[in-house]
């Protein structure tokens, strides 16, 4: 198979924060003027091209990947570890005029991880930096992350429109993720939901988290839930009949096909349209793909060490897992496995069991997190 992911890359740039067993708030380790002992970082790419295109690759698709970088010194190290990879960056675009994006994940133990991104070069990637007569040969293409990237989201997205358009005209699967933005950035401060009642009627797959996708398109039940949580993370607080449900089903009133919401800790929730909508998308789409509501738990992990790219990851599994005939059911399986095998790595891939060694330990009764919703 082959499968086109395009979008959002950087260099991500990970500490490592002792864990030592015991789980302090953000608030008392990172205190202005004090100094807090790391041990030796993890570089890695980093972002939707990166985490989700590369685990494709890992698990055997034929991945054409398209970003845009700066010709400078984090840019030439993000395409020498994609060589590592033995990724081709052949559409790649190299730009004299832009500086590469770089992310400082913070993944300290008991708290959600915390990002200090610069989206360099991915403000200014557009339509015109991606090759259609080869995207023509792919069954997929995975966009992600337009809430990070300006040309996707000014204009009232008229950019994102304007892309899918011309993607689903040459008949391919459309996926699409998103990635949490600043409240106090222009993208913040966007009318999302206008954007997506233009977007989601060319999207098949529609891949978010819950966290992303509230803040978005419900600001006062994201600012309810997380006064509620307090500093607990707050996929830990929901409900799965009045918070995420309800928050699925909004946006496949906008018109998208499927939404695979990433929740965390928890799990995912999973659902699509009618089987008669799903099968005109492709014929990977049978019966069994119509009219799903699937809450999939998540696994427990053998270890943590980060969840950077756990999303992404998952997102990577599950639509391999679909393009290669897979049930529902076992899609979301191998999705969730994956978002418990990234955690035991501080990067996104190191972690990743190939499918057919996941779906093993999956079988061989894979112990599932107690359900929390």
């Amino acid at each position: 198979m082959k499968i086109a992911v395009a979008g959002y890359v950087c260099l991500d740039m990970t500490p490592t924060f002792p864990n030592t067993g015991e789980h302090r708030p953000v608030s008392e380790i990172l205190i202005p003027g004090k100094l807090v002992q790391v041990g030796r970082p993890t570089v890695a790419v980093g972002g939707c091209v990166s985490n989700t295109g590369l685990a494709l690759k890992f698990f055997g698709a034929d991945t054409m990947l398209i970003a845009k970088i700066g010709n400078d010194s984090f840019g030439h190290l993000i395409l020498e570890q994609y060589k590592e990879h033995c990724a081709d960056t052949s559409n790649f675009i190299i730009s004299d005029g832009y500086t590469t994006s770089y992310t400082f994940a913070l993944a300290i133990p008991g708290n959600d991880r915390i990002f200090l991104s610069d989206p360099g070069a991915n403000d200014g990637f557009s339509t015109d930096d991606i090759n259609f007569d080869k995207l023509s040969s792919c069954e997929l293409f995975h966009f992600g992350y337009p809430t990070l990237m300006r040309r996707f989201y000014e204009n009232e997205g008229a950019e994102c429109v304007s892309l899918f358009q011309k993607v689903k005209s040459m008949g391919l699967i459309t996926s699409m993720d998103l990635a949490m933005t600043d409240p106090n950035s222009k993208s913040g401060k966007t009318d999302w939901e206008k954007i997506f009642k233009k977007v989601l009627p060319l999207i098949d797959i529609f891949t978010p988290s819950f966290e992303e996708l509230c803040f978005l398109i419900d600001r006062p039940k994201y600012e309810m839930i997380k006064k509620r949580s307090g500093q607990d993370d707050m996929c830990l607080h929901l409900s799965l009949d009045e918070d995420i449900i309800p928050l699925a089903q909004k946006v496949l009133s906008m018109g998208c096909h499927a939404v695979l919401l990433k929740c965390g800790t928890p799990g995912m929730y999973f659902a699509t349209s009618s089987s008669e909508i799903m099968k005109k998308i492709s014929p990977v789409f049978s019966d069994d793909w119509g009219d799903l509501s699937i809450f999939e738990q998540s696994y427990v992990p053998d270890k943590i060490c980060s969840g950077t790219g756990a999303g992404d990851t998952s997102i990577a599994a599950f639509l391999y897992s679909m393009l290669s005939k897979r049930s529902p059911q076992q899609c979301l399986h191998n999705a969730a496995g994956t978002g418990a095998m990234n955690l035991t790595a501080y990067d996104s891939l190191s972690g990743l069991l190939p499918l057919d060694m996941l779906e093993e330990k999956i079988a061989a009764g894979w112990e599932k997190q107690p359900r929390l919703l």
